[in-house]
């Protein structure tokens, strides 16, 4: 009975979770759940409350969107929009989140270069893409070095020369070396012609208008040397490394996985006609000839497994030679350009040690002209002070010589243009100006 009053009492319970309700149990130990707010836990905007009344409008979850992709196949030299999410990228590339997250417009990273199992994730100024053994994977942007990359692109793989046996992989990667050391050359070159001028014209006119302009340049200049330096440190640190050049040479790669693949299947093949051979026949002295062949065949597949992977890795040792001499070439395009933006701060700072010497040798004038002042003052009060002496209402021996006031007066003025000509001489001739 009490089994029967149970299963009774959940029947309803049951029913109520088939609908697609899910039951609310409580005790009468525990007091009961709180219920939800009349508005419900999302609002009807689309927002999600949070406690303390902050209410979120549109709040999504990061990476749950799609983005749009341009495709170009290496086979067919095709190019395609697609719209794709982030976990779908992971799994087309295999690569991790933290890889993509660099390809992501909403983040601001430096330029990088990453060797991945079965992409090559590239990060170039407006260059972001993933590199893979069958295709290109591009982010969709409306900036015309975008467009002009896909364009590019698939004009050279249309236009293969004969005997060119550059891997796809490295086609695409030069390209969008190519790209970036001419973007940022051609932002250096701009920064220059607007430089050179401005410098010039500060040095004839120091105003307050050309010192602003010229610290608004050598701000552009110092963020423009910082990203040039980080893709030249890129090129460089792939280059002084030869496991990440071995990584990034995917064709390879895919050819001896699948190669692989089918010589572990053809293994299997062998081992399973071997097996129903041993199981289905019984072991004689005749059929011991047949077993020791198949045992040569499958020596001789292996061996020759082990001669395919010698071969490859000579192979991958010559594309990493390629493409070494490939980033040397663009190393050589960035390194100019460091140079150019170099000498441009060179200038830059020899420009305002000249600005700096022509202010302090105003400033020496001013000093100079004060002293100059000075002395003269000291000059005419040394005759106050003879007018005073001689104004004094008392009796000296003095009032008594004959001609006595233009005598001292003589005197004075003799000693006063001695001791001016004296100071111009002393700060002249000796050249004791302070700094």
């Amino acid at each position: 009975m009490a089994a029967a009053a149970s299963d009774s009492a959940k029947q309803p319970l049951l029913l109520h979770h088939q609908r697609g309700n899910p039951p609310h149990v409580a005790s009468l130990s525990s007091p009961s759940l709180p219920s939800a707010p009349p508005g419900g836990i999302a609002g009807a905007g689309g927002g999600r409350r949070f406690p303390g009344g902050l209410d979120v409008p549109n709040l999504k979850k990061r990476g749950g969107g799609t983005r749009s992709w341009i495709s170009v196949e290496a086979a067919t030299a095709s190019v395609q929009t697609l719209e794709v999410d982030k976990a779908t990228m992971m799994r087309r590339c295999e690569l991790p989140a933290r890889d993509l997250r660099l390809l992501d417009p909403l983040f601001v990273y430096p330029s990088t270069i990453l060797g991945r199992e079965r992409a090559i994730v590239v990060n170039l100024e407006q260059i972001r893409c993933v590199i893979t053994a069958d295709e290109v994977l591009l982010l969709n942007s409306l900036d015309s070095y975008v467009l002009q990359y896909a364009a590019e692109l698939q004009r050279r793989l249309l236009q293969r020369a004969e005997g060119d046996e550059l891997p796809f992989e490295f086609r695409a990667l030069e390209l969008a070396l190519e790209a970036a050391c001419s973007f940022l050359d051609a932002q250096a070159a701009e920064l220059e012609i607007e430089a050179y001028p401005l410098l010039d014209e500060l040095t004839s006119k120091i105003s307050t208008l050309n010192l602003e302009r010229v610290r608004r340049l050598k701000s552009r200049l110092v963020a423009l040397t910082r990203r040039v330096q980080k893709v030249r440190d890129e090129i460089e640190q792939l280059m002084d490394d030869d496991g990440d050049m071995a990584e990034m040479y995917l064709s390879e790669k895919k050819l001896r996985m699948e190669s692989s693949f089918y010589g572990d299947q053809s293994l299997l093949g062998y081992n399973s006609v071997g097996a129903g051979t041993s199981v289905s026949a019984p072991v004689s002295p005749v059929s011991s000839p047949s077993e020791s062949r198949k045992l040569e065949k499958a020596f001789s597949l292996c061996r020759s497994r082990h001669d395919s992977v010698k071969s490859s890795d000579n192979t991958a040792t010559e594309h990493i030679q390629e493409l070494e001499m490939l980033l040397e070439a663009y190393f050589v395009v960035i390194d100019s350009t460091l140079n150019k933006l170099t000498s441009l701060k060179e200038y830059i700072d020899d420009t305002e040690d000249f600005i700096n010497i022509q202010l302090d040798n105003v400033r020496n004038q001013l000093i100079q002209f004060e002293l100059l002042l000075t002395t003269a003052t000291f000059v005419v009060a040394i005759f106050g002070v003879v007018a005073g002496i001689f104004g004094m209402n008392f009796e000296t021996s003095v009032f008594s010589i004959q001609n006595a006031f233009q005598w001292v007066l003589i005197i004075t003025g003799v000693i006063g243009a001695f001791l001016f000509c004296g100071f111009l001489w002393f700060f002249k001739y000796k050249r004791l100006m302070p700094l």
